[in-house]
């Protein structure tokens, strides 16, 4: 498991964002505080405060470099 840090500050950007990680098999966990949702939920995303960084979980083993790379956009 790696976790990074993101952020998550507009709409678009969580649409963008749920549409990338769908793309993998994975599992992803965003982490805000005592929560913990399923990053691939667009509902449950919007449950949190996107105002502040975000940490994003995720559970893979092979293609690590790949999910990184596209998450670049996401991560700060």
């Amino acid at each position: 498991m790696k976790t990074v840090t993101i952020s998550l500050n507009s709409i678009d950007k969580v649409k963008s964002f749920v549409n990338t990680l769908t793309k993998f098999d994975d599992d992803f966990d965003l982490v805000s505080g005592r929560y913990v949702i399923d990053a691939k939920s667009i509902m449950g995303i919007f449950s949190l405060d996107l105002s502040k960084p975000i940490d994003l979980n995720i559970h893979a083993s092979d293609n690590m470099d790949e999910i990184l790379k596209a998450l670049e956009p996401y991560i700060i």
